[in-house]
């Protein structure tokens, strides 16, 4: 049995799912790059069935990005298909991954049908995929309530229909690890066929158990696990990428010889690149990425890291590259300081960049006796994942008491106009977003607003987070700042200046589009 587990990830195809966490073609492929530079094996990056826009971005992360196996999904029709290899075949090392659902529940509710015809639905699909390519993933949605026999047939005649990839997913997160283990070690005796393909982990969070199902896959036999940046995906999200190559990194007693080629120390960087893109904030306590990672509050615990770091240590920060620096920086430190801070990080940025972020860290020095190095890294953050400024803020002036009415006034830019607006509100942030629909002249359904202390102390630098919804698709916006209600404010027109570059691009497509081909419903494994 093969001793490496195969990284395929899916960030950019069941990650993008999440409401609000749509990307433009062009960050889609700056994530991509990066997923090559994290060196994951496969990287699923869309599915271009779904719209024109998504085909182009898929094709042009098959066209630009060099190193992983470049795939996207298809449902099991032919339409699909076709479409799906039209945008990865330009790869130098393409993939088609189709799939059908095979739980009683999916045959019977779904597609209205009986075992029998799904079985030779499955058949035809791979032959007719592998007739296009000859590497072919083909995905048992709701695998894990899938009848045992049944999986056990199907598989069988997937594999020798040509699948090199058998992927089982545990669609909607109903498996234990447990029962997870059992299947797959059953499955591989009872189907001898597998002999000839790997066979896959797609494990969903529902329950909180994706990321011990999809480990307890692998123990069992499987050698690829289906995973996602952060654990983001739909609902509850996937299996994490960075929990399940740590586990197998760290607990070399359980896994043996087991091992993937990822390159630990990109792991921190993606991690930040597809947060800052995608408007999804990494929870505090989030397993390996989180900003409380590695922090050691109680006495105990640091008086047991500076005699020992395996007292409380698991793993190493610089081993997903997370600095280990505690270091401060004040209004004196100059460009070349910075730089080198900024290097640090693993971030390269041009002298435009640089330079924009020496100003934005004067003006947090200004305010602060010391800036931290985390804050450093949000403000590079910022300048490396920010989006066109169509909006931009210039002053805020706020009026707020327990027994005034909360008053904002506000000037901001758009272009070479500066408008100005006051407004007032149920508080100060309520009045200031109020000012901000009028001076762009469209009302906003704010669906989501969130405020974290990013760093500490009474000088703390205050991370916003914002979703708002219009025409019903959601824009997320962050911002962060000393200023709590300046990061509020600057947070909401960071997601209205997504909104804008959305109409922008969807005008662009709908002048520069020669045909349509449709739009299909949205999926998940």
């Amino acid at each position: 049995m093969a001793d490496k587990v195969f990284i395929f990830d899916t960030t950019l195809r069941d990650g993008e799912q999440v409401p609000g966490a749509k990307l433009a073609k062009e960050q889609k492929v700056e994530i991509a790059k990066q997923l090559a530079a994290l060196n994951v094996d496969i990287i699923e990056a869309g599915f271009p069935a779904s719209s024109p826009g998504d085909f182009d971005a898929v094709r042009t992360v098959a066209k630009e990005v060099k190193g992983p196996v470049i795939t996207g999904l298809a449902r099991a029709v032919r339409k699909d298909i076709d479409t799906l290899w039209e945008a990865v075949k330009v790869a130098r090392r393409p993939r088609i991954h189709t799939f059908i659902g095979t739980s009683d529940i999916h045959i019977q509710k779904k597609f209205r049908s009986d075992r029998e015809k799904i079985l030779q639905w499955c058949v035809d699909t791979v032959k007719y995929a592998r007739s296009l390519c000859p590497d072919v993933e083909f995905s048992t949605e709701d695998a894990s309530r899938t009848d045992f026999e049944f999986l056990c047939r199907s598989v069988d005649a997937i594999v020798k229909a040509g699948a090199t990839t058998i992927n089982v997913p545990d669609t909607v997160g109903y498996a234990t690890p447990q029962e997870m283990a059992d299947r797959i070690r059953r499955l591989k005796e009872k189907v001898p066929a597998l002999d000839k393909a790997v066979l896959s982990m797609h494990c969903h969070n529902d329950l909180g158990l994706a990321t011990a199902n999809t480990l307890a896959g692998i123990l069992a036999g499987a050698r690829q696990a289906e995973v996602t940046m952060n654990g983001i995906g739909e609902r509850a999200g996937n299996a994490a990428l960075e929990e399940v190559v740590m586990a197998i990194r760290t607990r070399k007693e359980i896994f043996g010889k087991l091992y993937t080629d990822i390159r630990t120390k990109e792991i921190a960087k993606t991690s930040k690149m597809v947060s800052a893109l995608m408007g999804l904030p990494i929870q505090r306590n989030k397993a390996i990425v989180g900003t409380n990672a590695f922090a050691h509050s109680s006495g105990i615990h640091q008086d047991g890291i500076i005699k020992d770091r395996s007292t409380y240590e698991i793993i190493r920060p610089e081993d997903v590259g997370v600095s280990a620096h505690t270091f401060a920086l004040t209004a004196r430190s100059g460009r070349a300081a910075l730089k080198h801070h900024i290097a640090s990080f693993g971030h390269t940025l041009t002298d435009a960049q640089v330079d924009a972020v020496y100003g934005k860290f004067l003006e947090v020095a200004d305010k602060k006796k010391e800036v931290k190095v985390e804050e450093l890294e949000i403000l590079v953050q910022e300048e490396l994942f920010k989006v066109p400024e169509t909006y931009r803020l210039e002053h805020i002036q706020i009026l707020s008491g327990t027994r005034a009415t909360p008053m904002a006034a506000l000037r901001v830019r758009c272009g070479d106009e500066v408008i100005e607006e006051a407004s007032t509100g149920n508080g100060p942030i309520d009045a200031a977003y109020k000012c901000i629909e009028r001076i762009v002249g469209r009302k906003f359904d704010l669906i989501n607003f969130g405020l974290n202390a990013i760093t500490s102390g009474e000088d703390a630098i205050g991370e916003a987070t914002v979703r708002i919804r219009t025409n019903g698709t959601i824009f997320a916006g962050g911002a962060s700042s000393t200023d709590i209600i300046e990061a509020a404010v600057k947070a909401y027109l960071s997601a209205i200046n997504r909104w804008v570059a959305a109409e922008e691009r969807e005008k662009a497509a709908r002048k520069g589009a020669r045909k349509s081909r449709g739009k299909a419903p949205a999926v998940s494994l």
